[in-house]
């Protein structure tokens, strides 16, 4: 029995109305998403504790959105299983980075990886995090042409999916220090042990607050993981070479500030060599030509 045209009419007007409604509630989603961002803004100071709340907003409106969308699926989601069962091998290898990319952006909020604010290096970029979306890290690069570790001014984005391809490198996770060295060439004669003690005293001097800081927070991660104890106070060691005497100085710094300690480290030492009337002198490399006269 050929079914009316009224019928044909009433189930048309019934599929437009629901996705209708459908529509109008993804927009009121995603309005009440950008009043809660523009709110977070204005009422979270912390930008750690902002990026977390905007992402969060961001994740709940596209879940109430995919809710909204199954929901006015309802009656044909048979006929969508289906379709999904019969395409989804190629649609899965066409889409296999952005769900790798989307799997390890799960693995980043979940495994604390790194958050924003840390200094990483991310499939062989290293910058600090701005910003990470659910398919991209975003970073302010540091380094390449530009010595130390300060900004080059590109901001690079890296997909999530390399936390599972490369090692990921956070220079601020657990423990904001790190160790760094500087080598000093001390000319054979010079008082060794009074070149030791200039260059300590150089460091306490410039390094004094952060060896407790360090202290505690190396105390902290020692509790947290299965490492040994490690040495924080100063440090400094020779070692014979055929032109001069190699003094190396190990100090722990805060590791936003390892050139700028460096440096001040540098010329305090400079200064107590020059100060010590001979007794330390720096050695550089020397070398001397013969000409031999040419006979008659």
């Amino acid at each position: 029995m050929p079914v009316p045209d009224e019928t044909f009419a009433t189930l048309f007007e019934l599929v437009r109305s629901r996705w209708a409604i459908a529509g109008a509630a993804i927009f009121a989603a995603f309005a009440v998403s950008g009043w809660l961002v523009a709110l977070t803004a204005k009422r979270i100071n912390d930008p750690g504790r902002r990026h977390g709340a905007r992402q969060l907003i961001r994740f709940a409106t596209f879940l109430a959105a995919l809710v909204i969308v199954l929901v006015a699926l309802g009656p044909d989601l048979g006929q969508v299983g289906v379709f999904l069962g019969v395409g989804g091998a190629g649609v899965a290898f066409a889409l296999q980075e952005v769900i790798a990319s989307v799997a390890g952006w799960l693995a980043i909020l979940g495994g604390g990886f790194y958050r924003t604010g840390d200094r990483v290096m991310l499939g062989g970029i290293k910058g600090d995090v701005i910003e990470i979306g659910v398919l991209r890290t975003t970073l302010m690069e540091i380094g390449e042409w530009i010595a130390g570790d300060n900004y080059s001014g590109r901001i690079v984005r890296v997909a999530n999916s390399f936390v599972f391809k490369e090692p990921v490198f956070n220079y601020s996770a657990d423990f904001q220090f790190l160790w760094e060295e500087i080598k000093l060439p001390i000319r054979y004669g010079s008082d060794i042990d009074l070149a030791g003690e200039i260059v300590l005293g150089a460091i306490r001097e410039q390094m004094g607050e952060v060896g407790e800081a360090s202290r505690a927070e190396w105390a902290m991660l020692v509790r947290k993981y299965r490492i040994e104890n490690a040495r924080i106070d100063p440090g400094i060691t020779i070692a014979l070479t055929d032109n001069w005497i190699e003094l190396t100085a190990r100090f722990i710094v805060n590791y936003r500030n390892r050139r700028s300690a460096k440096d001040r480290i540098s010329r305090a030492a400079l200064k107590g060599f020059e100060a010590s009337g001979g007794k330390v002198r720096l050695a550089s490399a020397t070398m001397e030509l013969t000409v031999r006269a040419q006979p008659p």
